[in-house]
């Protein structure tokens, strides 16, 4: 009987622990969308169809998460580069009307020399960017009216080469650096 007991406490254990950094929501497809760029240029899933992606929101304001996030995206960024690993990154703006194309270059130099493959998105209305969040990324972007900042959550998105988010961990997490470069790597294979 302890046996049993014993197996069935380890089975539980085991269980939970697996479920640790597992995506909330395996298998949401990230729905078609084109937007634009620090560039100035369209970019969206066109582009990214057979590549695997790295996807936050952020803002340039931000008083904050996002500039400690951006400086983690720019390290992700150098570190597949180092390793020869295909990686995007796309930083969605929840403050588009702020967040200009040029407002967006100047905030990604901040954080890196190289931004041909990470993609600063603007040109959508707070509501779009507001329901995109939603409804892509089951995650809240709201801006209250009697403030400059926006409410927006702190996560890492990956998105596998068929355009479906597999995993997604927060910013705040404990080793969510180690669990990044591990689904990434998995990915590419």
């Amino acid at each position: 009987m302890k046996t049993i007991k014993l197996l069935s406490t380890i089975f539980v254990a085991l269980s939970l622990l697996s479920a640790c950094g597992v995506s909330k929501h395996p298998g949401r497809q990230v729905a078609s969308f084109s937007f634009t760029d620090q560039n100035g240029d369209p970019f969206g899933t066109d582009q990214l169809t057979g590549k695997v992606w790295i996807a936050n929101f952020i803002f340039t304001t931000c008083s904050t998460v996002c500039t400690p996030m951006s400086h983690k995206m720019a390290d992700f960024q150098k570190t597949f580069n180092e390793l020869g690993i295909e990686v995007e990154f796309v930083s969605f703006t929840v403050d588009p009307e702020i967040d200009t194309p040029q407002v967006l270059k100047e905030f990604v130099g901040q954080f890196s020399e190289d931004d041909s493959n990470w993609h600063l998105l603007t040109g959508y209305s707070q509501d779009a960017i507001g329901k995109l969040a939603l409804n892509q990324f089951q995650t809240i972007v709201q801006k209250p009216q009697q403030s400059g900042q926006v409410i927006h959550g702190s996560n890492f998105y990956i998105v596998n080469q068929k355009g479906y988010i597999v995993y997604e961990v927060s910013y705040i997490e404990e080793a969510f650096e180690e669990q990044i470069f591990t689904e990434v790597k998995r990915l590419v294979k």
